[in-house]
């Protein structure tokens, strides 16, 4: 896919963007500011669909063939590849979800004594969630890194502590590029990272809601792994997640497998001694699901065509006008001292933030609610007078709730 080069503005937007969420567009009944959550599924994802089981009701097991299923898989990671900066696409390693891809990182520690881990209070519900279990089944010791107040509003998590709390023993650092409550930028990933090399520690990022938003470091080039997906602004939705394994580790095996990391994956053969596949391949487990290739490629050309730099200042745009419209309505929103230290998304901090986004939604405004704060979205195909109207909508509903 080529569109043409400029600012995303509406005309743009008119002529090259909406046409490719038509079927959305005309059926979805309400302003979507969720875009930070879900991301709006190109027309083009649900020809795909249709086009895989085609191939399945066609060609039945030959649909396994590169020119088919496999093919649409390679395809996703070398988008992805090519999207988080990496050198290749042999490094990225399709999963259902971030979760399994930090799943598998911690099940690369084949050991008796439990891991020691550094994490943060602020990481997604599926990474904290599995780093509780491991830690309550004796698998894991976790130093859990709290927020500062230093903005007074929003809690911000520092490179200090995190990389203060990396010691010698140290196995796995895990957090978030972008802090999916707050949308807080993550600084001082080279402090963080130095100081896991330094104790010979691994370092695994959440990328989830950076990848697609916004334009990322150089930094990730060297970091141990990655984990995402494609639910969120890379406009893919659920089950096209995604591992990306720095080349160095691509000889490390995790307990996390199955057939298609076999070296020979359709021979059946078992040798006493599992014989792996080369490079991210020795990363895959069992069958996997290529109807989420389908599914989430056409996002995933959607976002390179217009590459991160544009989607950003795009999203900027209307992260500016929604704050100044929900200001003008009377509505208290947490404002940014500059715009490279909060993601894609508005916070408006309220005592009953889950009362609040529920009475919008009845109201016809989707948003959504984490730790206090409700969360707006914008998206390049919200047009300026759409989040002008949400805003008048959002005061109105807050100053009833």
């Amino acid at each position: 896919m080529t569109l043409p080069p400029g600012p995303i503005d509406e005309p743009f937007v008119k002529a090259h963007l909406r046409p490719l969420f038509d079927r959305h567009l005309t059926s979805y009944d309400g302003i979507y500011l969720a875009n930070h959550s879900l991301g709006r599924p190109p027309d083009q994802s649900l020809k795909n669909v249709d086009r895989a089981m085609a191939l399945w009701a066609e060609r039945m097991d030959d649909c396994w063939s590169d020119d088919a299923w496999m093919g649409e898989a390679k395809a996703f990671r070398a988008r992805i590849g090519r999207i988080l900066g990496l050198s290749g696409s042999d490094c990225v390693v399709p999963k259902a979800s971030a979760g399994q891809g930090l799943r598998a990182v911690l099940n690369s520690f084949a050991r008796p004594d439990p891991l020691q881990i550094v994490t943060t209070l602020g990481e997604f519900d599926s990474i904290d969630f599995t780093l509780r279990a491991y830690e309550q089944a004796g698998a894991a010791q976790v130093a859990w890194v709290d927020a500062s107040a230093r903005d007074g509003v929003v809690p911000l998590f520092e490179p200090e502590p995190i990389a203060e709390a990396i010691g010698p023993e140290t196995d796995l650092v895990v957090a978030s590029l972008v802090f999916f409550t707050t949308g807080q930028i993550l600084k001082g990933l080279d402090l963080i990272l130095d100081r896991a090399r330094a104790n010979g520690s691994l370092l695994l990022l959440d990328v989830y809601h950076a990848a697609g938003a916004l334009p990322l470091p150089d930094v990730l080039a060297d970091v141990d792994f990655l984990i995402g997906g494609s639910y969120k602004y890379l406009r893919g939705g659920p089950g096209a997640g995604y591992l990306a394994v720095h080349p160095r580790h691509l000889g490390r095996r995790t307990l996390d497998t199955g057939w298609f990391a076999k070296r020979e994956t359709f021979s059946y053969e078992r040798p006493p001694t599992p014989e792996f596949a080369e490079g991210g391949d020795a990363w895959l487990e069992s069958t996997p699901a290529v109807l989420t290739a389908y599914q989430a490629n056409p996002g995933l050309e959607i976002v390179e065509a217009l590459g991160a730099e544009r989607i950003r200042q795009a999203n900027l745009e209307r992260q500016r006008c929604l704050r100044d419209a929900l200001r003008a309505n009377g509505v208290p929103v947490f404002d940014p001292r500059r715009d490279d230290e909060y993601g894609a998304f508005v916070l408006i901090p309220h005592s009953d933030a889950d009362a609040l986004a529920k009475a919008l939604a009845k109201s016809g405004a989707c948003v959504d609610a984490r730790s206090g704060f409700v969360r707006l979205g914008p998206d390049f195909l919200n047009s300026f007078v759409e989040l002008e109207r949400a805003a008048e909508i959002v005061g109105k509903v807050a100053s009833q709730t």
